[in-house]
């Protein structure tokens, strides 16, 4: 078997090819991955570390989590806004369900954006948001934090025996109220149920003008869709840790011991989960108790 020495010309050639290969594969890995696009959320990006994605409640923003940001540094907050909540536009949410595919959006975002399981904690709605997301997407987070939410919001109004179905009809009562009423309702509405959920005074001020600036039909939708899931049978598919905070509501006819035993009983199906009841706060723990909260966050984010 003979083999021909390749002439200068043919070497050149291919040396030639062999750049123009290599050019096109640099550029082609150069090229930076389309940005994420949704019309049901938006995320802005805070810090440097570990990921954790922030979830705010119902008519929120992501000021909700200002003070924890700045007193727990070293992680890359993943700061969520639902659309139609806070002054942003509705999008998507303006129709139909709102927890649901706001869930498969974070999911979603979290494979374009390249994260590996990162943290996710979620306030309210956001907390329903986080077990959506944990339950149907258990590869997609490392562990949960739920800050003071049921798995299903309507026994906190209908009673221990309620039923999504049978919920129903009070969640449509309820959601056309809010859609029905006047500027002047919805501004005493919006005052009344911030000073029933945070404690701090300081801090009303911008829940309420949060509140007043969603939009009245995705918080409507948001608010039946709340009163109407039930994601009890949904938690034994929860495999992370899941850390829930939760208190004593304002002004609510109960012992700590009986809340105690409706969150016991309500989170029951998710094996080995973490209760712990936050005195002397409303709602909005964050603000009401921030020393604590940064604590058990941070006790959170580092039990890896």
């Amino acid at each position: 078997m003979s083999f021909a020495l390749p002439t200068r010309r043919s070497f050149l050639a291919h040396g030639a090819a062999l750049a123009l290969a290599l050019s096109t594969a640099h550029a082609l890995a150069a090229t930076p991955a389309p940005p994420f696009s949704s019309e049901r959320i938006s995320v802005r990006v805070e810090g440097s570390g570990p990921d954790v994605i922030l979830i705010p409640g119902l008519n929120s923003s992501p000021r909700t989590w200002a003070s924890t940001i700045a007193a727990v540094p070293g992680y890359r907050y993943h700061l969520v806004q639902v659309a139609g909540f806070a002054g942003q536009p509705a999008g998507a949410n303006k129709e139909g369900l709102v927890a649901a595919p706001v869930a498969e959006d974070i999911a979603r975002y979290i494979a374009a954006s390249g994260l590996r399981r990162p943290a996710v904690v979620g306030h309210s709605m956001g907390g329903t948001i986080g077990m959506m997301l944990a339950a149907r997407h258990p590869d997609a987070l490392s562990r949960l934090m739920v800050v003071d939410m049921f798995p299903f919001m309507g026994a906190m109004f209908g009673g221990p025996g309620a039923t999504a179905a049978g919920m129903q009809p009070m969640a449509e009562r309820i959601s056309a109220g809010m859609r029905s009423a006047s500027p002047e309702q919805r501004g005493k509405r919006a005052v009344d149920t911030i000073d029933g959920m945070v404690n701090s005074a300081a801090m009303r001020p911008g829940a309420v003008e949060d509140s007043l600036a969603s939009d009245t039909d995705v918080s409507a939708n948001a608010y039946r869709e709340l009163l109407t899931t039930d994601l009890g049978p949904e938690l034994p598919k929860i495999a992370v840790p899941l850390t829930v905070l939760y208190v004593l509501p304002k002004g609510a006819p109960l012992t700590d011991a009986q809340i105690d035993g409706f969150y016991k009983a309500a989170y029951a199906p998710a094996k080995g989960a973490t209760l712990k009841r936050i005195p002397d706060s409303a709602h909005f723990i964050m603000w009401d108790q921030p020393a604590r909260f940064q604590d058990e966050l941070k006790t959170f984010l580092g039990a890896r």
